[in-house]
């Protein structure tokens, strides 16, 4: 009887070490830390963002016509005025490439939210996408003018996609 318990014992302790984990060699990606994902321009605020479109719940991605996929990344911007905390119109324009200096075609569109009376709007976005490839380091130049300033202000940000 005391060699069958040692011999079950025993068996279930390789059984809990094979359900231990992924083990020393296992390739894991470490997370990446979330870093800025807003910056100050002077009188405006922009706010950028970049996710697989595999993430956006289904109906908003419907409602703007955007494919959900792990192999496509949007990124999001937005300026803000600073004073008020309204959304500001103007150009947005993207220089985006990988690691291997591979340029991205990332065309940047608005999109308007309506607010309350004419000409309001809640919210104004520009939005691009772009194919990713698993663990492809993405560097976005994202160049802004708000409407009413002469001069363009760039935001620079990398995001790492991973589409396993």
């Amino acid at each position: 009887m005391t060699i069958t318990r040692i011999l079950m014992a025993l068996s279930l302790l390789a059984l809990t070490a094979a359900c231990g984990g992924p083990g020393a060699d296992a390739n894991i990606p470490e997370a990446e830390p979330a870093g800025e994902s807003h910056k100050d321009i002077g009188e405006h605020v922009v706010h950028f963002s970049a996710i697989s479109t595999d993430q956006l719940p289904p109906q908003i991605a419907s409602n703007y016509n955007i494919v959900r996929s792990k192999n496509r990344a949007m990124l999001n911007v937005s300026i803000i005025h600073e004073d008020t905390g309204l959304p500001a119109a103007g150009d947005v324009t993207v220089k985006t490439v990988n690691l291997t200096g591979q340029l991205k075609n990332v065309t940047m569109r608005r999109i308007d939210e309506p607010g309350q009376g004419e000409d309001a709007f809640d919210a104004i976005y520009y939005i691009g996408v772009t194919p990713v490839a698993n663990r492809e380091t993405l560097r976005f130049e994202i160049s802004v003018r708000p409407e009413g300033v002469d001069t363009a202000q760039v935001v620079v940000f990398s995001r790492t996609f991973y589409t396993d």
